[in-house]
């Protein structure tokens, strides 16, 4: 701790210095302090005595600020527009909501409609962390996290179904050739096979053999070589709804489920805040349209 700030005089005695510096009446800083002039005498006199300074001459007409005075005068009053203007950006700040999503929930279903969050939910303000790993609510600051996940959930969480993760697989319309969908596993097994993280290939072709292919650490990645006629990419239905209405994927193949789901979870105790209920409705709302673009 800086050693200076232990010499402090106290905040009220300065507060009654400086109305009364400003003022040039202790009547005056009484009435704008809400004290009595007594108060404010006694304060600044304490003042006085702490900093072994004389700081007003007292007249019968008012008082007078001494040369040393009226320069601790302007230094406490710059003091004190600091304070007051540190303490107006503070409240100025939009209130934050934070929420965990994975990568490609933030890039195929957040991000695109952040417009559409910040026109229904002006001054709030949404901290993004997207990340594959599993945020803690307490540890993180999260108030919001979208999860792959399967029920029962803790007790503490509330969580809510946001749509089904019905995998497909994905190429470029010009990757296909003469080929027409759907394909058999046995003309998908002959395409370049795009791979991410999760690796979902074995388990949707019934093979038990890793299988070959370009490989990427986010499916997000694997979705972009798609797009560019690299290979075959599987992906949740939602994640890749626009890019099949605008034509820039081709669903190749059936959906298949894998038993987790994505969940909007949060802790119950913070849903007393109103901005995180904010964000928690306009999810469940603008999310799910994925859901019924994807169906």
């Amino acid at each position: 701790m800086n050693q200076s700030r232990r010499t402090l005089p106290p905040l009220n005695a300065l507060r009654a210095f400086e109305a009364s510096g400003r003022r040039l009446s202790f009547r005056a800083a009484a009435d704008e302090l809400g004290v009595t002039q007594g108060a404010v005498a006694q304060q600044v006199r304490a003042l006085e005595e702490h900093l072994g300074i004389a700081l007003f001459q007292r007249h019968p007409r008012g008082l007078l600020l001494t040369l040393p005075g009226a320069a601790y005068l302007a230094d406490v009053t710059r003091a004190f527009d600091t304070l007051a203007d540190a303490t107006g950006h503070l409240l100025a700040r939009p209130d934050t909501v934070t929420i965990s999503v994975t990568p490609t929930v933030a890039a195929k279903l957040l991000i695109p409609r952040l417009g559409d969050l910040q026109a229904e939910l002006p001054g709030l303000q949404l901290c993004t962390v997207a990340t594959e790993a599993l945020s803690d609510f307490d540890r993180d600051q999260v108030d919001i996290a979208v999860r792959l996940a399967r029920p029962p959930f803790a007790t503490d969480l509330e969580a809510q179904l946001l749509f089904r993760q019905d995998l497909v697989a994905v190429a470029s319309p010009y990757l296909l050739g003469d080929l027409i969908p759907p394909l058999s596993i046995e003309q998908l097994r002959v395409l370049p096979l795009l791979h991410d993280a999760h690796d979902h290939w074995a388990r949707f072709l019934k093979s038990n053999n890793k299988l070959p292919g370009a490989v990427f650490n986010q499916t997000t990645l694997a979705l972009d070589a798609a797009m560019a006629g690299q290979g075959v990419a599987l992906a949740c239905k939602a994640f890749v709804a626009a890019d099949l209405a605008a034509g820039r994927l081709v669903q190749v193949s059936e959906a298949g489920a894998l038993g987790a789901d994505f969940y909007l979870v949060r802790k119950r105790s913070t849903a007393a805040r109103d901005s995180v209920e904010a964000v928690w409705n306009w999810c469940l709302h603008r999310l799910l349209l994925s859901q019924e673009l994807a169906g």
